[in-house]
């Protein structure tokens, strides 16, 4: 059976590449960790700032990564070995966590702080752009 999807649409050229994203992201959507997303409106664009907990991470686990209109946050803890836990509640584990951003986003940088990495990202205003397109005849 054929899926159709809001994409398919004949008036929406090109948009497959944005299909395949939203694919991605919906199957990496998990719980862990918990993050805000908190708005900054200013006079020439906005800015975003993506608060992920990561109590129990260090810088060195920690990476961020911005590839193809995605923020990806990766972290990885290596568990150990030395320790003799009488009670373990808080575990050792990896995560992975995508945001999607629209066009002309840009990743302006992280930072790791009383245990939340804080990224900001900046998009700017959008000036629209109108052209006008020149009819050629053919006789």
């Amino acid at each position: 059976m054929t899926r159709v999807s809001v994409f398919s649409a004949p008036f929406l050229l090109g948009f497959d590449a944005f299909e395949e994203r939203f694919d991605r992201l919906a199957k990496a959507a998990e719980g862990y960790p918990p993050y805000n997303i908190e708005r900054i409106t200013q006079g020439d664009g906005e800015t975003y700032c993506i608060a992920i907990a990561v109590a129990g991470f260090s810088r060195n686990d920690l990476e961020v990564i911005g590839e193809d209109n995605q923020l990806i946050v990766r972290g990885r803890q290596k568990d150990d070995g030395t320790r003799d836990y009488l009670h373990r509640g808080i575990a050792a584990r990896q995560f992975q966590r995508s945001f999607l951003l629209a066009d002309g986003m840009r990743i302006e940088g992280a930072e790791l702080r009383n245990g939340l990495l804080v990224i900001t990202v900046y998009r700017p205003v959008a000036k629209p752009v109108t052209r006008r397109i020149e009819i050629s005849s053919v006789e």
